[in-house]
């Protein structure tokens, strides 16, 4: 059970290891684009290249899904990006349901767990296997495996090491639980948990007034998608802009905050205890840009500055 890209890495991997994938349950097609065509899930497009049987439930409580579904005669379920289940699904298969989570559990649990991780000045992270209870995220572990963060790492750039560690712990868990020798250990109720909220155009704009390092986290944890944005004050203009990717020097200034400093070359922010340097941006209307070419053919104003 699953959806996105990250969910097709697992279900490849399982696919070679000659598992019996009896069924594959994905989201249904959703209109996307100008033309508004009908768009496949990432997993749905390899199931069918596989020739494997798919379902797009909408509703995940119908009789008619149900029945379908104990048709399959499933002894497993692996979800990897799905939806919350109803305890009627996840309770199906003799041997359980277990769901891949891209954090170290009990923290980052939720919808958006690497941003987060990122966005939150992580140094490390993992995956995490557990069966599925009635709340999301919180039941019994089974496997974890842990990956670094490295200081300049987009989101884009952890989400396919974690993809691909994730194949290998969701391997090792299945072979487990097939050979009866699988151990839990519950998840401790700790108040200090961090969690991974759903990610929104209020959580993903810059608030300049935070400290460097935040700012530069928050730009690398939401690279490529959703990706951060300010607006720019510029010749009397609000353009709401799209920040890729940034550098940051640490220095003390008597600049203030959010400040444009600019060059033929080079474009500073001041923020507290230093400066961002935009390197990528996207200007309403525009391509996104490296900001050595926005500068051929925009001029930012003296008083140009981020709010």
């Amino acid at each position: 059970m699953g959806t996105p890209d990250f969910a097709v890495t697992i279900l490849k991997t399982l696919v070679e290891k000659d598992y019996s994938i009896v069924g594959v349950i994905t989201a249904p097609d959703k209109p996307a684009g100008r033309g508004r065509q009908l768009n496949e899930s990432a997993v749905k497009k390899y199931a069918v290249s596989q020739n494997l049987n798919i379902l797009q439930p909408t509703n995940l409580k119908s009789e008619t899904f149900i029945e379908m579904l104990k048709a399959l005669n499933a002894n497993l379920q692996i979800v990897v990006a799905f939806r919350m289940l109803p305890k009627v699904v996840w309770q199906m298969p003799e041997l359980g349901t277990f769901n891949l989570h891209a954090s170290l559990l009990p923290n980052y649990r939720g919808a958006a767990p690497i941003h987060w991780a990122i966005i939150n000045g992580e140094t490390q992270t993992g995956v995490s296997t557990f069966f599925i209870d009635e709340k999301i995220d919180t039941g019994a572990m089974i496997l974890q495996d842990t990956q670094d963060i490295l200081p300049d790492e987009t989101v884009g750039d952890l989400h396919d090491k974690l993809m691909h560690l994730g194949s290998g712990l969701v391997i090792k868990t299945v072979e487990l639980i097939a050979n009866g020798q699988v151990t839990t250990i519950p998840q401790p109720a700790d108040g200090n948990i961090k969690t991974a909220h759903k990610l929104n155009k209020e959580n993903c704009a810059i608030d300049w007034n935070e400290s460097l390092d935040d700012i530069y986290n928050k730009v690398r944890g939401l690279n490529p998608f959703p990706v951060a944005w300010c607006l720019l004050e510029n010749n009397n203009e609000k353009l709401n802009v799209k920040v890729y990717a940034v550098a940051k020097e640490k220095m003390e200034h008597n600049h203030p905050i959010g400040h444009l400093l600019t060059t033929k070359h080079e474009v500073k922010v001041a923020v507290n205890n230093g400066f961002i340097i935009l390197q990528e941006i996207k200007l309403p209307g525009k391509r996104k840009m490296d900001i050595k070419s926005l500068l051929n053919g925009y001029i930012f104003e003296t008083n140009a500055k981020m709010l």
